[in-house]
C-alpha cells in the first residue's frame, strides 16, 4: 500500500491537471454534487458583477492568500501545512461543504478552494465564466478504504475483492460510467441472484463528493458507493451506506459504528496513525480553483 506523506505534494512539479487526469484513478483509466455545485449560480453571476481582484494565475501566488478547503479532508490537512509553509499562506478557512467552500469563493470572502480535482471540474461545469483551475496540480494522492485496526481479517478480505475486481474489469466498468462517461457504460449490477449470508457491513461515507458519491433520486450513487456494493457482492454481504459528515467517517469506524469508511479518502500517515487502510482503488489530484 502506497503511503503519500506530506512531502509528496508536487508543488512546482510542472505536471498539468489535464495531465493527470489522464490517470484519475489507478485501474485504467470526482465533487460535490452536482446540484450543489449549481447551487453556486446566483454567486457566480454576483461575482461576476462585482468584478474579480484576483491575480492567481500559479501556486506561488497563493502567497499571503487565505483558501478554503472541507473540513477533515486532504485538502484541509495539505493547507493547514502550507501556513508558514513552502506556499506561505495566510490563513485556512474550514467550511462543512465543498459547495460552502466554492461559494465563498464566488462572494470573495477567500481567495482560493483546494479540492479533489475531479470534485472541482463540478464546480467549473457549474461556473465556466467565474471560476478556473491552476494549470498544475497541487498533490497526488491514493484513495482506499479505511477500517479499524482491530478488524485486520476485514482488511484483508475487502483487499482480496479489491484485487478480484480489478483484474476481471469491474472497477473499470465503474469508471467508465463515472470518469470517462463511455457511452453504453453501465457500470457495476448486482447479479441476479446473489445472496448475503455473511449478514451486512455498514459503509460510512459523506455523499457530497461526485462523482466518488453523491444522492440522486434519495440514493447515494458514484464511484465508491457502486464499487463498495460490487466488493460486498463477492463478500456475501449486504450493504449498507451511512451518510455523514467527513470528518465523522474515522470515529464511526473506530467505534464501531460502521464496518468501513469510502469517501475518496486519501491514504496519509497522519491518518495511519489511528486506522488501517486497504490497497488503494483509485488515485486522485487535488487542485486548487480560483476566480478567473
Amino acid at each position: 500500500m502506497k503511503m503519500i506523506s506530506r512531502r509528496s505534494v508536487l508543488i512546482a512539479a510542472g505536471l498539468s491537471v489535464a495531465a493527470l487526469a489522464l490517470s484519475a484513478c489507478s485501474s485504467s483509466s470526482t465533487a460535490a454534487s452536482s446540484s450543489a455545485a449549481s447551487s453556486t449560480a446566483a454567486d457566480s453571476a454576483a461575482a461576476s458583477e462585482a468584478g474579480s481582484t484576483q491575480s492567481i494565475v500559479a501556486l506561488e501566488d497563493l502567497k499571503g492568500k487565505t483558501v478554503g478547503v472541507q473540513l477533515g479532508t486532504t485538502g484541509d490537512i495539505y493547507m493547514s501545512d502550507e501556513i508558514g509553509g513552502s506556499l506561505d499562506i495566510a490563513a485556512v478557512e474550514q467550511y462543512n461543504k465543498a459547495a460552502d467552500a466554492v461559494q465563498a469563493l464566488l462572494s470573495n470572502k477567500i481567495d482560493a478552494v483546494c479540492i479533489d480535482d475531479q470534485v472541482a471540474k463540478k464546480f467549473i461545469e457549474a461556473n465556466p465564466d467565474t471560476l478556473t483551475i491552476l494549470d498544475t496540480a497541487y498533490a497526488v494522492e491514493d484513495y482506499a478504504i479505511c477500517v479499524s485496526k482491530d478488524r485486520t481479517d476485514l482488511t484483508s478480505s475487502l483487499n482480496e475483492a479489491i484485487a478480484e475486481l480489478k483484474a476481471d474489469g469491474t472497477l473499470d466498468a465503474i469508471l467508465d460510467k463515472y470518469i470517462n462517461k463511455t457511452e453504453g457504460a453501465a457500470g457495476y449490477v448486482t447479479p441476479e441472484g446473489t445472496e448475503y449470508p455473511n449478514g451486512t457491513l455498514v459503509m460510512a461515507t459523506n455523499a457530497a463528493f461526485e462523482p466518488y458519491e453523491y444522492i440522486e433520486n434519495g440514493e447515494v450513487i458514484g464511484i465508491d458507493a457502486e464499487f463498495g456494493k460490487a466488493i460486498c457482492d463477492k463478500l456475501g454481504y449486504e450493504l449498507q451506506i451511512e451518510d455523514m459528515e467527513f470528518d465523522s467517517i474515522i470515529p464511526a469506524v473506530q467505534s464501531g459504528k460502521a464496518d468501513f469508511g469510502m469517501a475518496g479518502m486519501t491514504v496519509t500517515e497522519e491518518r495511519l496513525q489511528n486506522i488501517d487502510f486497504t490497497d488503494s482503488y483509485c488515485t486522485g489530484v487535488q487542485s486548487i480553483i480560483v476566480l478567473k
